[in-house]
């Protein structure tokens, strides 16, 4: 390009991208085809008068969540760099949490009922809420201790909701009782009842993911050794909300989900937005498991968990996400 052209090049760019007008606006003002308008932009392009940087915020990593988001089919996919003085294995769940509650602040709606499953990461998310539209929480599953309930999963959706202004509805009861009896006769109680009413309301959903091993996993470490022994003998790979999933996504042990105050999986199917919130090398086959089983429709993870998800992990079958999109559903 001479002078003239790389002038004339520079103010079409500038106009294009920065001013935002369009071809057909420029080619008038410069008196010359609109053809000729994308010409000069795209040579301008291939000899660098012109470069396009795509920045975002540094602990965020744009190609890994595209790259996920495209394999699992993934609604929103968002990969958090995982702190350089991490384990390589360990999650860091305060920033994901973080992440998290930033997505949330995205895609709750005013009105909407916002679903929170008991996690150490659904906790550090909730601890981390800034900002959410007026909603209702309701509480997904029961908690892993009722003596620590008020630093749980209950103090979890009341925090949501006092950040949203809207009601709380929690559950006191514990996760896993002894037996599907005891468990029915729970979920028959007035305040478990109304918030068990609310799960087919439900249109955003948090939840965690968990390895089948001590200390990755909840549900793992509330049961007694035989238990765990018998559950793995079946293939678990991962658990989420007391569901229990092999390595193909399918689930299995059903009759542990019996025995929970926890939503059951085909209603959370039904939910339009489920997001699941769960990092660490340690995890990702656990992680994968539950994508493949369809059940969630977006994920909070980390470099450790996404570069294993990617290059270690072969891909499955991309789940199918028969769930309306939804901004239509609202």
């Amino acid at each position: 390009m001479g002078p003239a052209e790389l002038m004339q090049a520079a103010a079409m760019a500038r106009r294009f991208y920065l001013e935002g007008k369009s071809k057909i606006q420029i080619a008038d003002e410069f008196g010359v085809s609109r053809f000729k308008v994308a010409r000069v932009l795209e040579t301008a392009l291939e000899r660098d008068l012109i470069r396009i940087e795509i920045r975002v915020p540094a602990e965020l990593d744009a190609e890994r969540s595209d790259a996920l988001r495209a394999r699992y089919g993934l609604r929103h996919a968002v990969v958090v760099e995982a702190p350089a003085d991490a384990q390589e294995d360990a999650a860091d769940p305060e920033n994901l949490g973080e992440v998290a509650a930033d997505l949330l602040g995205e895609l709750v709606t005013e009105g909407d009922v916002l679903g929170l499953a008991w996690g150490r990461s659904t906790i550090h998310m909730a601890t981390a809420l800034r900002r959410l539209p007026p909603c209702t929480v309701v509480q997904l599953t029961g908690v892993y201790d009722a003596g620590t309930a008020d630093r749980g999963s209950v103090e979890a959706v009341r925090r949501a909701a006092e950040v949203a202004g809207g009601e709380a509805h929690p559950i006191y009861a514990p996760m896993l009782l002894p037996d599907p009896a005891t468990a029915e006769a729970l979920r028959r109680q007035t305040s478990i009842a109304a918030a068990y009413e609310y799960f087919d309301k439900v249109t955003v959903a948090a939840v965690s993911i968990g390895s089948w091993e001590p200390g990755v996993s909840t549900v793992h470490d509330m049961l007694a050794p035989e238990e765990r022994a018998h559950y793995a003998s079946l293939g678990v790979a991962a658990e989420m909300s007391a569901h229990l999933f092999d390595a193909e996504g399918r689930r299995i042990g059903r009759d542990l989900g019996e025995r929970c105050i926890t939503v059951e999986a085909e209603r959370l199917r039904r939910v339009p937005e489920v997001v699941a919130i769960a990092g660490g090398g340690r995890k990702a086959e656990a992680i994968n498991a539950v994508l493949r089983s369809g059940l969630v429709t977006s994920l909070v993870t980390d470099t450790a968990a996404a570069d294993r998800l990617l290059r270690e992990i072969p891909p499955g079958p991309r789940p199918a996400l028969d769930r309306a999109d939804p901004d239509q559903t609202r």
